[in-house]
């Protein structure tokens, strides 16, 4: 019987060094993974990646931190490797990189398309594609999506239309990957109470967010806490195992589907 549990294994997160993935990372190690490898963008975040690894330490796991643009197949491929050759392969591949683009369709020009489709469409496909090759059988692997996924709405069409692919990604690596024990799942949050929300909104649309989820009025900001996804996030990489090829929406009712 294969082990489910997060003792002793090895965590690859893309995007690992603030916010959500930040926080996963911590949940983790406090878990009782022995090794955390964390990935992050540009040098602005290295800051805060430091303190996550340090953070990852203190809970008495080892901990690494790379830098990559995700955008590229081959960087994708290289952070695996990199991850690898410091910890071991990974047992847990969690991919949390995503861009917000908020914007009328008609104005949304041919840059601002191919760099959301690269960033949260192209970057996920070669996530998984590389977790498949290199997670170790009865690996789980997460991928971060959007709650707007189960929306009718405007002005989201590049942001929405780039994570959609992430659901398609997901089943047929889940049938794939299932014959070596992999579960491969996305999440889909609410709006959360991140830096990464807010510059996208403006005052009425962050007033409107905060108050459309069923259980709004439950939630100490009104959005979806950060703290509130993490027990999925647990349950999906250990005992919820047999959960697999799902988009999961995590938003106290904002959204459904």
């Amino acid at each position: 019987m294969a082990d489910h549990s997060i003792k002793g294994k090895i965590v690859l997160i893309a995007g690992g060094a603030k916010n959500l993935g930040g926080l996963i990372a911590r949940d983790l190690a406090r878990q009782g993974a022995a090794a955390v490898a964390i990935h992050y963008n540009s040098a602005s975040s290295k800051a805060a990646a430091d303190e996550t690894v340090a953070a990852i330490e203190a809970a008495g796991a080892r901990a690494v931190a790379f830098q990559a643009d995700l955008t590229r197949a081959s960087a994708v491929e290289k952070l695996f490797a990199d991850t690898i050759a410091a910890v071991g392969k990974p047992d847990i591949a969690i991919n949390t990189v995503g861009k917000v683009l908020k914007k009328p369709f008609v104005e949304i020009t041919e840059a601002e398309y191919d760099e959301m489709s690269a960033v949260n469409a192209k970057s996920a496909f070669f996530f998984l594609k590389e977790a498949g090759k290199n997670v170790n059988d009865h690996g789980k692997v997460v991928t971060l999506v959007t709650s707007l996924l189960g929306a009718y709405t405007p002005f989201y069409a590049a942001y929405e239309g780039t994570k959609a692919p992430v659901e398609h990604f997901t089943r047929a690596a889940s049938k794939e990957f299932g014959q070596r024990g992999i579960s491969v799942n996305a999440i889909g949050p609410g709006p959360m109470d991140t830096p990464f929300f807010y510059p996208a909104e403006g005052e009425d649309a962050v007033a409107y967010h905060k108050t459309a989820a069923a259980l709004s009025s439950f939630s100490k900001t009104g959005l979806t806490d950060i703290e509130d996804v993490i027990p999925f996030i647990r349950h999906l990489v250990s005992d919820g195992w047999w959960i697999t090829g799902q988009t999961i929406l995590i938003n106290g009712g904002y959204t459904t589907k």
